[in-house]
């Protein structure tokens, strides 16, 4: 209520950037308020034995956690985490520091629940970035996305990607290789088969093929199903950890417009999407690593229909700008109330169950 009637209005009446600047700026600051975090939690986070998972070795208080996107410093993760999320995913982070794209670059379309975003990846740096998660207090499951700096060529992905996971894997729970953002030039050329497994085993062998925390690879809903299928081969073949199903979308198709503007769409019109590519992922992977669902989820019905697709975890990021502070809560709790009227214990015993729910 207090989000719908007043903060969301002063927020929207800003453009976009100036708005998660202004919210960014507040949460970065709450921690010197006395108990501020300890409240946020008796507010915001439902607890239920029935959302806690334990993925490779990590337990998950709740499925639901805020994509990569939002805290893009690093900066915000101590509030961010006693918010209800089960985890939060920072970055995306390069390992050089970069301004990304020129503003305006970032546009809200309310009607549709969505965003379109040419950022490009702005964050400070691996450097900078291991300087405030190493002095950091981690209360919570943090997941850490490398990108591609943009000035960096193609053929050199590999040493790009190595320095953000070396500086900063110590600090997170799992790792994100992001070959999937619309907004760097050339990235998406590396969800090519070739390219794919030259990254990951570039990669891994810097790590002398022990990486030390679960390795995730997040995808683009704009791949063909047949691609989507020959990445997914890859990643097992290459033993990857997990999959995070989709980034944005170049697919602005929705928004009725006649000259949209770049970049990649966010929110509501990318569920069905997102929702078919996660449905085919399972059918494929067999639950032999696990799923991250997201793009376009705003309610515990979309959460749910993810799971049921085969998601092991969901994620949000442009429904909780349109919702707020409470959907988290919201979700869990229409999550446990689900599985308590189908008399199942655990949240791990519906997923990929979505043909058998029909």
């Amino acid at each position: 209520m207090l989000y719908e009637q007043i903060l969301k209005p002063i927020l929207f009446h800003l453009n976009p950037e100036e708005a998660h600047h202004l919210a960014a700026t507040f949460l970065s600051l709450s921690h010197k308020i006395p108990f501020f975090h300890k409240t946020l939690s008796t507010f915001l986070s439902y607890k239920s034995k029935r959302l806690e998972q334990t993925i490779h070795g990590i337990h998950f208080p709740n499925p639901l956690g805020l994509a990569a996107g939002f805290d893009k410093t690093t900066e915000l993760f101590p509030t961010l985490i006693h918010m209800g999320f089960g985890f939060v995913e920072v970055g995306t982070i390069t390992a050089k520091e970069q301004p990304g794209n020129e503003k305006p670059r970032l546009f809200r379309y309310p009607n549709q629940k969505a965003l379109v975003n040419r950022m490009g990846f702005n964050n400070p740096g691996a450097d900078k970035a291991y300087q405030v998660l190493k002095n950091q207090q981690k209360s919570g499951i943090r997941g850490i996305n490398a990108g591609k700096s943009k000035m960096t060529e193609i053929e050199n992905s590999v040493e790009d990607y190595v320095y953000t996971l070396k500086k900063l894997s110590p600090y997170a729970d799992y790792a994100v290789i992001n070959v999937s953002s619309p907004n760097t030039p050339g990235l998406r050329s590396l969800q090519t088969k070739k390219s794919l497994i030259e990254l990951i085993k570039g990669i891994q062998s810097a790590f002398e093929n022990q990486f030390p925390i679960p390795l995730y690879l997040k995808f683009a809903p704009d791949l063909s199903l047949e691609d989507l299928r020959e990445n997914l081969d890859v990643c097992l073949s290459e033993n990857i950890d997990g999959v995070i199903l989709t980034n944005t979308t170049l697919d602005k198709s929705t928004l009725g417009e006649l000259n949209p503007p770049e970049g990649g769409l966010s929110g509501s019109p990318l569920f069905e999407k997102s929702l078919k590519f996660v449905s085919e992922a399972y059918r494929v992977l067999q639950g032999k690593i696990p799923i991250i669902g997201v793009g376009g989820i705003s309610s515990g019905e979309d959460a749910w229909k993810m799971i049921l697709a085969g998601a092991n975890l969901i994620q949000v990021y442009t429904g909780y700008i349109y919702e707020g502070p409470y959907l988290p809560y919201k979700i869990c709790q229409y999550l446990d109330q689900k599985l308590k009227d189908l008399g199942k214990e655990n949240i791990s015993e519906v997923v990929g169950t979505l043909e058998s729910s029909l």
